[in-house]
């Protein structure tokens, strides 16, 4: 079988209630999934495995992860038992040893929603093999795009490239109630400065997170907007998948690197 280049994708994931109410950026995802040739492994940066050494799942057949509180019952219910893929595990923390980074093999790790959950909308079937990666907090934005671009080149071997994460996340200014809320200025505006960065290939601007407009009230902590990094270490040319909003200022793109 001839092998087709695939894209990196950054992806908002969004609460874990999209599992159960996919919303806009459900179908965004189903349709992201049936456009692209069907990848033969994935491999997922996701906010929600923060460590402190960089980390890459061996396991054979993670458990799906519930790493939330508070939902209803049958969203516990839902499993995503893709299979891992240790061979190919063991090969990207060669690569990235060879690149210079300290990297350790994690055959434990269960899979949490910020893999699985987007996986449910794009790959239904969980027949495709998953590999997670961790995020290491103590990396800089260049050396977490260091890693996305170390591992760019399995993008030519049909692997897709995933950073899981949210345009905007700040959890305390959410509209809960189901009221219809216009979008905050403070969250468009960072939105659109990113993308505009973005457009004109300014990744420096973007890397430079601590100086973007209104950073702290989209992002009090880092961990949702570093898997952005990761993305954009992928691949060079950018583009829109899906942009909206949900909750008020829960930013839900989805952007695609090639």
């Amino acid at each position: 079988m001839d092998l087709k280049t695939l894209p990196g994708l950054f992806i908002s994931h969004g609460s874990p209630m999209l599992a159960l109410h996919p919303e806009q950026v459900g179908p965004a995802l189903a349709r992201l999934g049936l456009n692209l040739p069907k990848p033969q492994a994935i491999v997922v940066m996701s906010a929600h495995w923060e460590s402190q050494a960089l980390e890459v799942s061996t396991a054979t057949r993670p458990d799906t992860w519930h790493d939330f509180g508070g939902f209803p019952r049958e969203l516990y219910e839902i499993r995503y038992p893709a299979p891992g893929a240790p061979e190919l595990a063991e090969r990207i923390l060669a690569d990235l040893a060879a690149a210079g980074f300290t990297a350790h093999a994690n055959s434990s790790r269960a899979r949490d929603h910020g893999v699985w959950m987007p996986l449910l909308h794009m790959y239904a079937d969980a027949d495709i093999p998953v590999i997670s990666i961790s995020l290491p907090m103590h990396m800089s934005s260049d050396e977490i795009y260091q890693i996305g671009k170390t591992l760019s080149v399995l993008r030519q071997e049909q692997i897709l490239l995933i950073g899981s994460g949210s345009i905007t996340h700040n959890l305390y200014a959410l509209v809960r109630d189901g009221r219809t809320q216009d979008v905050p200025v403070w969250a468009s505006s960072f939105r659109n400065y990113v993308v505009s960065k973005l457009q004109h290939g300014d990744i420096e601007a973007v890397l430079d997170w601590k100086n973007i407009p209104y950073v702290q009230q989209n992002h009090p902590t880092i961990e949702h907007f570093a898997p952005l990094f990761f993305a954009m270490g992928t691949g060079s040319r950018f583009s829109i998948v899906h942009s909206s909003f949900t909750m008020g200022s829960l930013g839900m793109d989805l952007y695609r690197f090639d």
